[in-house]
């Protein structure tokens, strides 16, 4: 039996001062799945990410959660439903500590964090157990990137949306977040819709993948589409 839709957009259309950069996108990502969102530089994939948040208003179309519209439920409350960000560019505390940050995720969650849920996080990524008490912007973009997903964990989310997380990151960190990340995913069914341009990346860690063109979804394929040379540039132009 096939899992239920846990999120959908329907003619979704959103952008910036007026202008749009969604043109009417249609996506259904089901309870569990591990989804890709992939396309060239500026096409609106962050802009689909920011919107699915709440970060950007919808101008038409509709962003729906578990059954419910959530069009107008601000960023920090999809959050408490359950709909975990982590940003491009990653937005951890610099002048926090490894767990001051990781409390701040907490916080989205109406419950105080066990110390065997710390622990949970910390064995996913133990480099941040080895520097919890370290300043968060002295550390380097792929530990970043581990404390801001591991944030994230920490408010105890069904749906993580992932913007460009292999960016400015060395590919053998790159190979270990995919890792972690499908780990999550098979042993707690959080469901992942992930925005990459990284091959590899995509396709460690896609179940399936939509591709976005000017803020069109243009087409559906499996990530082993992209093992051919020619699918590589008419999708992602690299």
């Amino acid at each position: 039996m096939r899992s239920e839709i846990l999120l959908n957009t329907v003619g979704l259309w959103s952008g910036y001062g007026g202008k749009p950069v969604l043109q009417g996108i249609d996506i259904d990502v089901r309870e569990g799945e591990i989804v890709a969102v992939i396309g060239r530089n500026g096409v609106g994939k962050s802009t689909l990410m920011k919107s699915l948040i709440g970060l950007l208003p919808r101008d038409k179309g509709s962003i729906v959660f578990r059954g419910t519209a959530v069009d107008n439920v601000p960023a920090y409350k999809r959050a408490r439903l359950g709909i975990g960000y982590v940003p491009q560019g990653r937005d951890v505390f610099p002048r926090l500590s490894v767990i001051e940050n990781l409390m701040v995720g907490e916080s989205i969650s109406s419950k105080r964090a066990t110390a065997e849920e710390i622990e949970k996080v910390f064995s996913y990524f133990p480099i941040l157990k080895e520097r919890r008490n370290q300043p968060a912007g002295t550390m380097s973009g792929g530990q970043q990137q581990q404390l801001a997903i591991g944030r994230v964990l920490m408010g105890k989310p069904s749906l993580i949306l992932l913007d460009e997380p292999s960016e400015g990151i060395q590919p053998n960190i790159v190979q270990d977040i995919a890792r972690i990340m499908v780990e999550l995913n098979r042993t707690t069914g959080v469901t992942i819709v992930f925005v990459e341009q990284n091959i590899d990346m995509i396709r460690a860690m896609a179940q399936r993948c939509y591709v976005i063109d000017k803020g069109r979804i243009t087409d559906k394929i499996m990530p082993e589409t992209l093992e051919d040379r020619d699918a590589v540039r008419r999708y992602l132009a690299v």
